[in-house]
């Protein structure tokens, strides 16, 4: 079943994604801030030519040759370990998604396009795939420090 879900799961994460980045750029006007949920989250639409919180501007080519090289890395981690963890397949499958879907729009675009605002704190304007990389790399933290803490056991 993994062997055919988990492409499967990695493509729907990254149509996800993109759908909500093209719903953002035919519904937002760029560089505006509509509602959302009032005192918790509005939308925006921006054009992030950066890394997250913007750093390192106008660097596509350093951030093409990044994203192949960890993806490269990932993918094949996670296809040598097809069996493994359902922690560590669901990190490596949201990293693999959100890399993908920002790479998608920095070779489409030469920009990502970033929708979510936190209104309650003060943090950059973010997108499903930036989700997609953050909460993967939590699990995947989880997963590790599990794996070592069983390892101590032994």
């Amino acid at each position: 079943m993994r062997k055919y879900g988990v492409p499967v799961a990695i493509v729907l994460l990254i149509a996800l994604d993109q759908l909500v980045k093209w719903w953002t750029v035919e519904n937002i006007v760029l560089d505006t801030v509509r509602d959302f949920i009032p005192n918790v989250m509005s939308l925006s639409y921006l054009r992030n030519y950066g890394a997250a919180w913007s750093l390192l501007q106008n660097q596509q080519t350093f951030f093409a040759i990044m994203t192949v090289i960890v993806m490269s890395g990932a993918i094949w981690y996670l296809i040598k370990h097809l069996q493994g963890s359902i922690w560590m397949i669901s990190g490596l499958c949201l990293v693999i998604a959100g890399g993908l879907g920002n790479f998608i729009d920095r070779v489409r675009l030469g920009y990502v396009v970033d929708m979510f605002h936190l209104d309650f704190i003060n943090f950059p304007v973010f997108n499903v795939a930036d989700s997609y990389l953050t909460v993967g790399v939590i699990v995947l933290f989880v997963w590790l420090m599990k794996e070592e803490d069983n390892g101590v056991k032994n």
